[in-house]
């Protein structure tokens, strides 16, 4: 008995080739790689160490011209820890008790934020916050005076202002209660000056009316690095607070729970880098609608069926005010082209040039071609005939 031979099976191919079959691969990939993409180099940006300095003015790391690392480096010099923080909540937990909180600035605070402040029985040093000032000092007010940057005698007698002897400063302070004493004046007998200092619930306030003093480029100038250190190294713990854009909202106290944020600080700007990169996902993703492609229509319709359906509707709904209006453009249309006229003429030079063409009166024209709707179907034949008689009287030129 033979063997039976296997009969030979023929595999029939999908018709598509090696490189047909990686392009395909690569169209469907090519979303997933891009996202990828982005977020490998959003994770390299992150990665890339913190520049070492900032352009933050008042800041302890700026080196730039309004930058304030002189003063800084000086006092670190003379054994003064400064820690620099750019959040309320650091501020509060940077402060031992036994320091120098110095805050610069106050347009990012609020009412909140300063409250906290207020609470601290640290020593504070208010540069560039007159309304943090006057929050925490109500009898303290801007004097309106001094807003030309001058040379200032100290003219009283506070240590550190006798010290510095003259300053470059603009700005200047009043205290209403006479607690406080304030030295710099803009001028002889003149209220206020842009240096206050105040004792207060046992510690001591300090406010500087003007950032100027203590920046690099004018650190060096008449008196203001005396000022400066003295003011600031008065003890051996500075918490330096410059307060940023993302400090807005409560102030996280101690017996609050930490934010996510704050255990782990990369949260926040890895957060930013995912919605941009599912922003860019959404507009790219939405280029594939690509333009409108015209495709041909399965049943040609003649332009006078389409116009006869068109009449019937405006029939079935007694649309008499639409069907005149048609019929007049239409009308005005033909006209103003056999006359001549341009598409732009108004309807007085339309009107004008068919009362000279036929020998109309121009008030019949206009309430011919601009009258009033028809209400009826009567009204409507009516107009349609008159029309039809206007324009057989009208000739090419």
């Amino acid at each position: 008995m033979s063997a039976t031979t296997a009969p030979v099976v023929e595999v029939v191919g999908d018709g598509s080739t090696a490189r047909s079959r990686a392009a395909g691969r690569w169209r469907r990939s090519r979303p997933w790689l891009v996202v990828l993409g982005v977020v490998l180099v959003g994770g390299l940006v992150l990665a890339l160490p913190a520049p070492p300095s900032s352009t933050t003015p008042g800041a302890p790391d700026n080196a730039g011209a309004t930058g304030a690392r002189a003063v800084a480096q000086v006092l670190e010099q003379q054994g003064v820890t400064v820690e620099h923080v750019t959040t309320t909540a650091a501020a509060l937990a940077a402060a031992t008790g036994d320091s120098t909180v110095l805050v610069v600035g106050d347009q990012w605070l609020t009412q909140e934020q300063t409250d906290a402040l207020l609470d601290l029985p640290d020593d504070l040093v208010l540069v560039d916050a007159g309304w943090a000032l006057s929050t925490i000092a109500p009898d303290v007010v801007a004097s309106g005076t001094g807003n030309s940057r001058v040379r200032r005698e100290a003219a009283c007698d506070d240590p550190d202002a006798l010290a510095a002897g003259t300053i470059i400063a603009t700005g200047g302070y009043v205290d209403l209660g006479g607690e406080a004493t304030t030295c710099f004046p803009t001028g002889p007998g003149v209220d206020g000056g842009a240096y206050l200092t105040l004792e207060q619930g046992g510690r001591r306030v300090t406010a500087l009316s003007d950032l100027h003093p203590l920046t690099n480029d004018a650190v060096d100038t008449a008196g203001n690095a005396a000022l400066a250190l003295r003011m600031l190294g008065r003890h051996d713990h500075l918490v330096w607070y410059v307060p940023s854009l993302d400090d807005l909202g409560p102030v996280q106290t101690g017996d609050d729970t930490p934010a996510l944020a704050d255990l782990v600080p990369w949260v926040r700007p890895v957060t930013g880098w995912l919605a941009l990169v599912l922003v860019v996902t959404i507009v790219w993703r939405a280029r594939r609608l690509g333009p409108v492609v015209a495709e041909p229509l399965p049943v040609v319709v003649r332009s006078a069926e389409a116009a006869r359906g068109r009449g019937r509707l405006y029939r079935r709904a007694r649309a008499h005010g639409h069907a005149a209006a048609a019929l007049r453009a239409g009308t005005a249309a033909r006209l103003a082209h056999r006359l001549g006229l341009p598409r732009s003429a108004d309807a007085p030079a339309l009107v004008d040039a068919l009362a000279r063409a036929t020998g109309r009166r121009a008030g019949d024209v206009e309430a011919l071609i601009y009258g009033p709707p028809p209400t009826d179907d009567t009204g409507l034949l009516r107009l349609a005939d008159d029309l039809h008689h206007l324009e057989s009287e009208v000739h090419r030129p």
